[in-house]
């Protein structure tokens, strides 16, 4: 703990407080730290965190454009060099991976991505089709066995791609898994920005609807939610990108298992994610959405 009551010493110097450590985090460590005026959250970054593509500077910048349009915590302060970043503490409750599934809790992600993706733009990209190559060859680099999955994945993103074509880049967050979600009582808030980047806003749409486990219903209500109805080619696309954010998702755990000194399976992490991505590309619609 005392690295950390070091760095609260910096950004606060003389200044009596309390540090909390947060759950929740595999990538990084967070800290609650409450003062006379109030409590913010301390976000320490975990070790070789570049070679999973984060630029710490680029996390800042999309954390600020966040703030700017009511979606992310206030951004308090930028420690340097290291990287790390103080924002406001969100009094409110992460949302249960049932409740965000409902049809009002929908109708608000949707409202917040929407605010996201219409915000300020960000200095970096998020190419998914780039993102698993990289990984591909960081974990390579560093001894990790690239499972064959990967090579089936590899072709049929290729596909994807090709289908998907050169499309509009607006600000993404590209990693929304419940926990990054907090209700405020007003809207559903959005943390941890450390993949942001300027790519497609389907990827964000996918990457919600397959790690919040949305039915087809679901899927249909969340569209209509974000784009006030539901086009076939809005199905269409979020079907084909569904498979590159498992693709996505498959390949960091296995990059992981290179990077993290963690106490977590990485691999079986990596494991379950390809057989989702292979379940996906089996099923009728995908095929279907691949073929036009």
């Amino acid at each position: 703990m005392q690295r950390v009551e070091l760095i609260v010493e910096r950004v606060w110097p003389g200044r009596s407080a309390q540090i909390e450590a947060l759950g929740g985090g595999i990538t990084n460590r967070n800290f609650k730290v409450t003062l006379d005026d109030g409590a913010y959250v301390l976000r320490i970054g975990g070790k070789d965190t570049e070679l999973l593509g984060i630029d710490r500077r680029v996390e800042h910048e999309a954390s600020l454009a966040a703030a700017a349009v009511g979606v992310g915590p206030a951004v308090i302060a930028f420690v340097e060099p290291e990287g790390y970043l103080v924002t406001r503490f969100i009094d409110g409750d992460v949302v249960a991976s049932e409740a965000i599934r409902e049809a009002e809790a929908l109708r608000r992600v949707a409202q917040s991505l929407r605010a996201v993706h219409a915000g300020p733009p960000i200095a970096a990209r998020f190419d998914p089709f780039r993102v698993v190559e990289a990984y591909a060859v960081t974990a390579s680099t560093h001894g990790v066995t690239i499972p064959p999955a990967y090579e089936r994945a590899r072709e049929t993103a290729a596909l994807v791609e090709r289908a998907r074509g050169t499309v509009p880049e607006r600000p993404c967050h590209n990693d929304l898994l419940t926990a990054n979600f907090i209700d405020d009582g007003d809207r559903l808030r959005i943390v941890d920005w450390e993949y942001a980047g300027m790519g497609d806003v389907f990827f964000d749409l996918a990457n919600f609807a397959v790690n919040n486990g949305l039915t087809a219903d679901e899927t249909i209500a969340f569209l209509r939610a974000y784009f006030g109805e539901v086009r076939f080619e809005h199905a269409r696309t979020l079907t084909l990108m569904r498979f590159m954010s498992d693709f996505r998702e498959a390949m960091w755990g296995v990059v992981q298992q290179a990077l993290s000194d963690l106490d977590f399976d990485f691999r079986g992490y990596a494991e379950e994610h390809f057989e989702r991505l292979e379940r996906t590309a089996s099923e009728r619609a995908f095929r279907k959405a691949l073929a036009r």
